[in-house]
């Protein structure tokens, strides 16, 4: 009989023992899964303060880029009847808001190419050409300043081009940025066919058009 107690304590205690182990075990797996889901969330938590830290950053260098030039396209472009607006979504489009190595080494806002060897640099660019896109290697003009630029740009549309001087008549008989955006492909100056609604994109996400005025 008092084995039989015996058996029956010690039973009832591995019971406990068990339970208590088990228990413990629940809570360790517990404890490793809210860590590591922790972890994760921080993890995440970081990435989207990164990325959105980049982003903010990024933003404040293309509102500066614009500040920058939107002051010089609209003296410039008041002598030639242009619209600031367009000049300035093209430099922003064509030099990646001044990032491009064109821009940034030889203060080139507009891809533009040059044939004189004095003045100009060999450098690698995409072109649409044939329904898609290339990189091709071209010869581009060194500007000392981004006015110069901007200056030289103006004087494109207003002069034409030496084969054709009216190459750009839409151009300039455009009086809106919607108008003016859609003519640059009419007339044959960009040969991405998406780069109108590019234009006017930019003129309304940053409101360029205020500097029409």
């Amino acid at each position: 009989m008092a084995n039989k107690r015996k058996n029956k304590r010690t039973l009832i205690t591995l019971v406990k023992v068990f339970g208590i182990l088990l228990i413990c075990m629940v809570l360790f797996i517990g404890f490793r899964y809210y860590r590591r889901q922790a972890i994760q969330q921080e993890q995440i938590r970081q990435e989207q303060q990164a990325q959105k830290a980049a982003a903010e950053k990024l933003e404040r260098q293309r509102k500066q880029f614009i500040k920058t030039i939107a002051p010089v396209a609209q003296k410039v472009d008041k002598s030639y009847d242009l619209l600031p607006s367009i000049t300035i979504a093209q430099a922003c489009l064509e030099s990646n808001y001044g990032q491009s190595q064109l821009a940034q080494k030889y203060n080139n806002l507009f891809g533009v190419k040059s044939s004189n060897k004095y003045t100009s640099a060999v450098m690698t660019t995409k072109e649409y050409t044939n329904g898609k896109w290339v990189t091709v290697k071209g010869r581009f003009q060194i500007y000392d300043s981004y006015e110069a630029a901007i200056r030289a740009h103006a004087r494109l549309f207003q002069n034409g081009t030496d084969w054709n001087k009216d190459q750009y008549k839409d151009v300039k008989a455009a009086k809106d940025y919607k108008s003016q955006a859609k003519a640059l492909v009419t007339d044959g100056y960009a040969t991405d066919p998406d780069y109108a609604t590019k234009l006017i994109d930019l003129i309304e996400q940053y409101k360029l058009n205020q500097y029409d005025q």
